[in-house]
């Protein structure tokens, strides 16, 4: 993955703007960029002259993280679940993941898109199973650009403010991703069983 990630890092390095859209295009997409990295180390690059401004870099990685979230939303909205039953092993989504996100979908509304924009690996292909449930363009859009706006202006401004020290919080940006990993299946899972236990009270009231 960190090959991968140092990859990609090179594309931004030598295209400028247009390489970091294309990357991030990409990574939503389910290709395994390495997200966080990028953008942040984008950030530093921006802080060091390599790109002209830390803001444009998070405007420009948030409109390739949109076009990139649509255009995967627009194959499973066409596709529907036969393509994810023929295709979806190449980015690791198949029938039994998609029925979780439906059920997340149907249960916690539109919102979860949101929540997803900060999930590394999760985020890349979370608009899949958002199209193939035919989840409401409108609603789609809205979620996708807020969470991916505040995903990248905050990495872009976070690399920004080490600049040439970047390698140095590298490590730091994995375990918080990590971190944030944990903490957004624990919030899911509790919000589940508060949900059960309020649906069991009221059939309980109700008898």
């Amino acid at each position: 993955m960190e090959h991968v990630t140092h990859f990609f890092l090179g594309i931004v390095d030598k295209l400028g703007y247009a390489g970091l859209f294309i990357v991030m295009v990409l990574g939503n997409m389910g290709v395994p960029i390495g997200a966080e990295l990028v953008v942040a180390a984008a950030g530093a690059l921006a802080a060091t002259g390599h790109l002209s401004s830390v803001w444009l870099t998070g405007l420009v990685a948030t409109l390739g993280e949109l076009v990139g979230g649509s255009i995967l939303y627009a194959i499973g909205y066409a596709g529907g679940e036969p393509f994810v039953a023929r295709f979806g092993r190449y980015i690791k989504v198949d029938q039994k993941k998609l029925a979780a996100f439906d059920r997340f979908y149907e249960r916690h509304g539109p919102v979860i898109v949101f929540v997803c924009r900060f999930v590394p690996l999760v985020r890349g292909i979370a608009a899949l199973p958002a199209g193939v449930s035919r989840m409401s363009k409108r609603y789609f859009l809205a979620y996708t650009a807020a969470g991916s706006a505040v995903f990248c202006f905050g990495l872009a401004y976070l690399g920004s403010q080490f600049g040439q020290h970047f390698d140095a919080i590298a490590p730091i940006i994995h375990h918080f991703s990590t971190a944030f990993i944990v903490l957004v299946v624990l919030a899911i899972g509790g919000l589940v069983v508060w949900q059960v236990l309020r649906a069991r009270r009221s059939a309980s009231g109700a008898a």
